[in-house]
Formats: structure tokens, C-alpha cells, sequence
């Protein structure tokens, strides 16, 4: 009865840990380019997520009815009028700046973001300017994040005498969440070195939500019940996804997404069925560091939505991978102790089978539907 009970409350856990991955994970990032143009105007390049523009319809369900969105240039137009009316720069009593749709559609330096361009004239708008984008954050949802830079993105130039006094803003970067203030202007933003630490949190959360690489991480270590094993099994995937995420972020290798998705689906797929042949793990290091080549460009994708300036890119690099470090170290830690606890209390301290086999199928089906389910 014990043993029973042992395996329905681990597959009951895997099931429901697994429950929320219907659609592997979205980061829920935007980001915002403030450039100024000079005599108070501003160029504002607005890049955000497919699922944005899901969230735009479904919001506006009622109005489309009478709209025939296969004529040129309607969706486009909507599109550009949803993050209008989300992103604005202000004074501080609330007073918008005019702001005109220039142009939206694909992000050229960007694979995974849309863009819209939007010019704002505040030269009628009295005292200190902020950027207010918590409308579109709200649109995202509770998990959305918004990264904003200042100034064209390779712009590494000193700072100008009207930035340094605090009448144009100065090129920085911050990243921002919702209950945020608004973003003053006239300060200088972070550092790339300052900013490190929200991206350090950002690696954390993309691994705790990328439900597709827990599960290739909890198909390899299903069997494992010693420290040594899972320490190769960690170790090498760190070492193969570092690459890759590495040259994907330096934009030293560009693989299309649909084909990166489909190779970590297979590669969920190959360890979960492993498990129904083989016991040992002594040798499954050598999976993780093969896959993890693939891996790592899907955790690419993570820091690549967030537009990171090229300036940036090493501390924004390093620390968003550390992040992913943490957090996949952080999941091991409690998933192999879990077992093991499991195997005490139910199985005579012996891995069980039926145990291993059930939450391998269940992987398995996750990594089936995410290499069959249309894309998003």
C-alpha cells in the first residue's frame, strides 16, 4: 500500500509541476528605445511579444467583428494603436506628449520581437519629462518586464553637456516591473554593470519557467541517487549551453527559433524514453552536453527578447547566464533529495521502477506536444 501511495504522490507531483507547461514558457518582455531628436522630440521604439498582440485582440474582440483584417495594412494599424495608447512620455502632473504612429512590423535586429516606432513632440508640455509604459505592462501581465535604453543602440559616445545638465537623457539602460515609478528623464538610467542584477533575476525566472528544459532536467536525473553522477550531469550541460548561448547572444550564430524548439522537443522526447532502457547515469553526462548545445540557444531567446544593447551584452551575458546556473542548480537540489526521500519512505531506499517510468511518460507527452503544437 506504502509503495502505491510512493508512486501515485511523486506522478500526482510531476503532473502537477508540469501542469502549467502547456505552452513551454514566454518571457513576457517588452522593451522601449527613447532616442532624442532634439527641441523636445523623441523617437520611441517600442519592441514587444507575439503574445502582446494576442492579448490586443482578445481585448478587443467586439470591435473586430465588423473589420475585415485580410485588407493591407489593418492589423498594422491596430497593432500600432494598442501600444500608442500604452506607452507615453509625461510630465509630472500627467500631461501627455502628442505622440504619431510612424511604422510597426518585424524588428530587423530582433527575431523574436515585433516593433513599433512611435515620434512624441513634448515641446508643448511643461517641466521634467518621464516614460510612463505601465499601461503595456498591464497588457502583459503580472510576470511582464520592461527594459528601456536611452539612445540609439550602438551608441557608446560621451556624455553631451545637455545630458550631463539633465535636459536630454543620458544613454543607460533599466529594467522595469509593474508598481515601478516612472522613469525620470532627466537622471541618468543604469549602467550595464548596474543592471546586472535584473538580469540575473531574469535567468533565474526564464529557467524556473522554461518548462521545457525543466523537463529535459528532470528526465536525466529521474534515475539518479548520488551526488557524483548529478554533478557530471549538471557540469556539462552548463559547459555546452554556456556556447551556445554565448554565440547566440553575441549574434555570432543565428539558428531560427522553430528549428531550436523542435531539437530541445526531441531531445525531451530521447532522455524520457531513455529512461524505460537504461538505469545508469555514470554516462548520462554525455547526453546533457550534446543537448545542451541546443539548449542553449533556447535560453538565448530569454536574453535576446530583452533587445540588449551590444555595450551591454557582456555583464547582460554573464549574469543572465549565472542566473540560469542558479536556477537550474537550485532545481536539481531539491528534485534528487526528493527521491531519495521517496525511495526511503516507500521502496527499501531503492529506486522504483513503475515510479520512474510513469513520470518519464509524462515528460515524454510534454515533449511530444511541444514538437507537434502549431506555433504560437
Amino acid at each position: 500500500m506504502a509503495r502505491s501511495m510512493g508512486i501515485a504522490v511523486t506522478a500526482l507531483w510531476m503532473m502537477i509541476f508540469l501542469a502549467t507547461a502547456a505552452a513551454a514558457h514566454t518571457a513576457d518582455i517588452s522593451s522601449s528605445r527613447i532616442v532624442p531628436e532634439g527641441n523636445g522630440h523623441y523617437r520611441v521604439d517600442v519592441g514587444f511579444l507575439g503574445t502582446d498582440i494576442e492579448r490586443m485582440f482578445a481585448e478587443n474582440k467586439k470591435e473586430l467583428k465588423d473589420i475585415d483584417l485580410t485588407e493591407p495594412g489593418v492589423i498594422e494599424a491596430m497593432i500600432g494603436k494598442f501600444i500608442q495608447k500604452r506607452v507615453a512620455l509625461q510630465n509630472e502632473e500627467g500631461q501627455t506628449c502628442p505622440s504619431t504612429v510612424v511604422s510597426v512590423g518585424e524588428d530587423p535586429t530582433n527575431p523574436y520581437d515585433s516593433k513599433a516606432i512611435l515620434r512624441m513632440d513634448c515641446t508643448a508640455v511643461p517641466g521634467q519629462i518621464f516614460y510612463n509604459p505601465f499601461e503595456l505592462l498591464k497588457a502583459q501581465g503580472p510576470r511582464a518586464k520592461h527594459l528601456v535604453s536611452i539612445g540609439e543602440k550602438d551608441d557608446a559616445s560621451a556624455l553631451t553637456e545637455a545630458q550631463r545638465m539633465g535636459r536630454e537623457p543620458a544613454p543607460g539602460q533599466v529594467m522595469i516591473y509593474p508598481g515601478d515609478s516612472l522613469i525620470d528623464l532627466s537622471k541618468p538610467l543604469l549602467s550595464p554593470w548596474q543592471l546586472a542584477p535584473k538580469f540575473f533575476a531574469a535567468g533565474i525566472e526564464h529557467i524556473m519557467t522554461g518548462y521545457d528544459h525543466l523537463c529535459f532536467l528532470l528526465a536525466v536525473v529521474l534515475w539518479a541517487s548520488r551526488a557524483w553522477p548529478v554533478v557530471k550531469i549538471v557540469t556539462a550541460f552548463t559547459i555546452s549551453h554556456s556556447i551556445t548561448l554565448s554565440l547566440a547572444a553575441l549574434q555570432v550564430v543565428n539558428i531560427p527559433s522553430a528549428w531550436t524548439e523542435t531539437a530541445i522537443a526531441l531531445s525531451i522526447i530521447y532522455v524520457a524514453i531513455e529512461n524505460f532502457f537504461t538505469r545508469k547515469v555514470e554516462g548520462r553526462w554525455r547526453d546533457t552536453f550534446l543537448f545542451g548545445f541546443v539548449h542553449g540557444f533556447g535560453f538565448a531567446s530569454g536574453l535576446i527578447e530583452m533587445g540588449v544593447p551590444q555595450r551591454a551584452i557582456v555583464p547582460a551575458l554573464a549574469s543572465f547566464n549565472l542566473g540560469v546556473e542558479v536556477g537550474q542548480i537550485g532545481v536539481v537540489m531539491v528534485v534528487v533529495p526528493l527521491l531519495v526521500l521517496i525511495d526511503r519512505l516507500f521502496f527499501n531506499g531503492q529506486r522504483n521502477l513503475r515510479l520512474v517510468q510513469i513520470c518519464s511518460g509524462v515528460i515524454a507527452c510534454f515533449g511530444a506536444y511541444w514538437l507537434f503544437a502549431p506555433p504560437a
